[in-house]
């Protein structure tokens, strides 16, 4: 089996090389598109073993005079590698596929889709499902992106669920001071706060603040700081992009409602990261919209999380099982969410243990990529469906022995 796989960025989407890693190990022949030679991520490409073309298949929204070299390339790019199935991991890349290739092309392609964004507008959605064909399939990343789409037009059968996988090897549970030392935290200290990237307003789709809220989440931070003064926040992670104004008025911000206890430290690498989540004793995770990232790391950290009520994100964060859920764009609520967390501290944790065992299974790299190796040999070979993953009966088939042991004993 030969397999195409599209992606938008050099930089990151290491999903997508875990992925292509495991189902090369399964024997699959895999082709990797990327826009660039260059980038932070091709070295994990070619540790992948993929066979890697630098061809730029995004649409290039910002210039439309290079659309049509740019479909010309897509149609070479297939032609030259024959694929049994084409696989996208992005929105703008799916639609140039389907723009280049047209409706009726017989190869069968997949769009695996990281986030519900494009699904939540009316034009984007549009746009996306309209320039399907029969050929045409879709992998949803969390059981809420497959709700979104069966209320389109595109047919049942060819939308599929499956979970992006994440690095469980590169967390751990043993806190090691890395964050309280990097950035001169009492030890005694309480961090609440998040590693995220930060995405300024995009005024197109009347956002007036960014998407993973970070407004609220200082608001929030500041709101407990005025209740105890033991509580110092951190927000790790830089402007997805170029720095801008957005992210300088962000740490203005967080200045000002945090008296210097609201640390923006910038961007961490991926080995940073995981030595700095069982830093924090709070994570918090309330952006506008989402699939199930921002989540997974700090539970696997055994980090207690709370998480907006909102995309798949209730998918993991199960209240009472494995965290704390808030509704968005209220950071009082969220302020009493983490005091709730910060004062019961000992039970939060033993929900954040809960869910790592979820997402060490649920978001496992092979189990993910023998999902999608299923979807491949159904669509091409009319094998069984792959079952879904459910992470309510996953965690129902957990408490169960521990339910019957507990009823033994009394």
């Amino acid at each position: 089996m030969r397999a195409l796989h599209v992606s938008k960025t050099s930089e990151g989407a290491y999903w997508a090389v875990r992925q292509v890693a495991e189902l090369i190990r399964s024997g699959v022949e895999v082709h990797v598109a990327l826009p660039s030679a260059s980038g932070g991520a091709i070295t994990a490409w070619q540790a992948a073993g993929a066979i890697l073309h630098f061809v730029d298949c995004s649409l290039p929204l910002q210039n439309p005079v290079k659309s049509e070299k740019a479909i010309s390339e897509v149609r070479q790019l297939v032609r030259q590698v024959k694929p049994d199935i084409i696989h996208s991991h992005h929105v703008t890349t799916t639609v140039m596929l389907r723009l280049a290739l047209g409706r009726k092309h017989p190869t069968p392609r997949i769009f695996q889709v990281p986030g519900p964004l494009h699904l939540e507008h009316w034009h984007s959605r549009i746009v996306e499902t309209s320039l399907a064909g029969k050929n045409d399939f879709w992998v949803a990343g969390s059981q809420f992106i497959k709700r979104l789409y069966q209320r389109t037009n595109v047919p049942a059968a060819n939308v599929f669920m499956s979970y992006h996988s994440v690095d469980t090897n590169l967390f751990c549970l043993r806190r090691t001071g890395y964050l309280r030392t990097k950035l001169g935290i009492p030890q005694h200290a309480l961090v609440v706060g998040n590693i995220n990237l930060i995405y300024p307003p995009k005024q197109y789709l009347g956002q007036t603040i960014g998407l993973k809220c970070h407004e609220d989440v200082i608001e929030a931070i500041s709101l407990v700081q005025q209740r105890r003064d033991d509580v110092w926040g951190v927000l790790v992670g830089g402007t997805f992009g170029t720095p801008g104004k957005y992210e300088a008025k962000l740490r203005t911000l967080a200045q000002q409602k945090g008296a210097g206890k609201i640390c923006m430290p910038g961007k961490f690498s991926s080995k940073e990261v995981g030595l700095s989540w069982p830093d924090f004793d709070c994570a918090l995770h309330v952006p506008m919209s989402e699939n199930c990232g921002g989540v997974v790391e700090p539970l696997l950290s055994g980090v207690p999380t709370i998480a907006g009520d909102i995309g798949g994100l209730p998918e993991v964060v199960i209240p009472g099982l494995t965290g704390t859920l808030a509704p968005i764009r209220r950071p009082d609520l969220l302020a009493e969410a983490v005091l709730d967390v910060l004062n019961n501290h000992d039970e939060h944790r033993r929900m954040a243990l809960r869910g790592r065992d979820l997402i060490s299974i649920a978001f496992d790299p092979k189990r993910c990529a023998d999902e999608i190796l299923q979807i491949y040999r159904h669509i091409l070979s009319n094998e069984p469906r792959p079952n879904e993953f459910s992470t309510e009966r996953f965690l129902e088939l957990q408490e169960a022995p521990q339910a019957k042991a507990a009823q033994g004993g009394a």
